[in-house]
């Protein structure tokens, strides 16, 4: 039986030993813990329990036909629950740990319950960088299960205070690592076939994988009614005011998200993702930009954003965030 909810939910340090023995202990019992990652806050659960997996689905608000992603501790752990080729397993020893998500077979003996994988004969897997997550797979001794810590659908946490935002009386416990480094998910590739698809782009940028490949990635955006992987819904990472992508200038009665040099704008609010132009500061500062601007006015306006590199996942997420919600 899992534990009892808070009433608010608990924030602790990451770095303090005996929360992550708490934060362990709420796992190995049931529970869900909203951890750091290197990319954004995770709510993790053990894989292998349907009844702690069924209770992030709750917590969330989650579709169950939307898979998620099992978090391991390295590449033999990973091949533990997948059946891995050898362009994964190149793959994986090229950028884990990192923000790279690897699909593969599901192994029949894998202790990852079917909800977990969807109901899917394939499972997505990533050995994270964050210390905070890699000690808690440690001392939980499972697979993590382990989305965005938001309600489904919403803008993805990077900062504690974020998921308290959202989640707090609905989960266990929040570990506080401060800022997540990379600011959007991971990305996500299927070793399902030949070639390589892109499911997701994310922290990992397309060309570095393509490298590794050997060959272009194939793009499967997937259909919204039976996802491959976490984050091909056509609406996602959505704030509650309309997101208009590639404003050459806002509207006045339009908040502003802005990248690189910036002349004076008339707009309610303004906030900048990397005045230098920065890719990877603009995709740190994504998400938490959009929750600065969300509600100030009804529509976010976004400067344009190079499609290259980390801007093809920054890109990914906006016109998520933009796309109509029913």
């Amino acid at each position: 039986m899992r534990p009892p909810l808070p009433d608010t939910t608990p924030i602790r340090p990451a770095n303090d030993p005996a929360a992550l023995d708490e934060a362990a202990a709420i796992l190995r019992a049931g529970g869900c813990v909203a951890v750091p990652t290197e990319t954004v806050y995770g709510l993790a659960c053990d894989a292998s329990n349907a009844e702690a997996v069924a209770g992030v689905y709750e917590a969330k608000g989650r579709p169950r036909f939307n898979p998620l992603i099992a978090h391991v501790r390295d590449l033999a752990h990973a091949e533990r629950l997948v059946d891995l080729p050898e362009t994964g397993r190149r793959l994986a020893e090229a950028f884990w740990p990192g923000p790279l998500t690897i699909v593969a077979p599901k192994r029949p003996d894998a202790p990852v319950s079917d909800l977990a994988a969807a109901g899917l004969d394939t499972l997505a897997v990533r050995a994270p960088a964050s210390p905070a997550m890699a000690a808690l797979i440690a001392a939980a001794g499972a697979p993590l299960a382990a989305p965005s810590a938001n309600r489904s659908g919403a803008v993805s946490p990077t900062r504690a205070e974020h998921v308290a935002e959202s989640l707090s009386g609905r989960i266990h416990l929040i570990l506080d690592g401060g800022p997540c480094a990379v600011g959007v998910e991971s990305t996500i590739v299927a070793v399902t076939g030949d070639p390589v698809r892109l499911l997701r782009p994310g922290g990992t940028p397309r060309a570095e994988i393509e490298r590794v490949c050997g060959h272009a990635l194939s793009f499967a955006a997937g259909a919204s009614d039976r996802p491959e992987a976490p984050g091909q819904l056509t609406s996602h990472y959505a704030p509650r005011s309309a997101v208009r992508m590639n404003a050459s200038a806002p509207e006045p009665d339009e908040a502003f998200l802005a990248f690189g040099e910036q002349r004076s704008v008339n707009a309610v609010r303004v906030m900048n993702l990397s005045p230098r132009g920065d890719l990877a500061e603009a995709a740190a500062n994504l998400f938490s930009g959009l929750r600065a601007l969300d509600g100030a006015a009804p529509c976010i306006a976004v400067a344009p954003i190079p499609d290259y590199g980390l801007g093809e996942a920054i890109n990914d997420r906006l016109r998520r965030a933009s796309a109509r919600k029913d």
